[in-house]
């Protein structure tokens, strides 16, 4: 299977498990202007950009381009935020 047809076309933001154990792995696709809205996650996680370029933001003031073979450590209960400056495939672990 590839990540660019694991989503449905025309959603700003999709998301997909693709597997669980212990944690869970998640693939992620936001289109060029999508916005993954302000949320938390209660354990800390790492996003990973598989391809496409985008901007990661969080509450305490980080702010960071990433594209491709890029990766954020998420920090638990900090809020952030997404948005795809172009189309992008993200992998988020957790």
């Amino acid at each position: 299977m590839n990540l660019q047809q694991f989503h449905q076309s025309g959603k700003e933001v999709s998301t997909k498990l693709m597997f669980t154990g212990e944690g869970k792995v998640i693939s992620l696709h936001i289109e060029k202007n999508g916005i993954l809205k302000e949320h938390l996650t209660p354990i800390p996680a790492l996003l990973i950009v598989v391809s496409g370029t985008a901007h990661f933001e969080n509450e305490l003031g980080f702010s960071r381009e990433i594209s491709n073979g890029d990766f954020i450590e998420i920090e638990a209960n900090v809020k952030h935020w997404v948005k795809g400056i172009e189309e992008c495939e993200l992998i988020l672990i957790k």
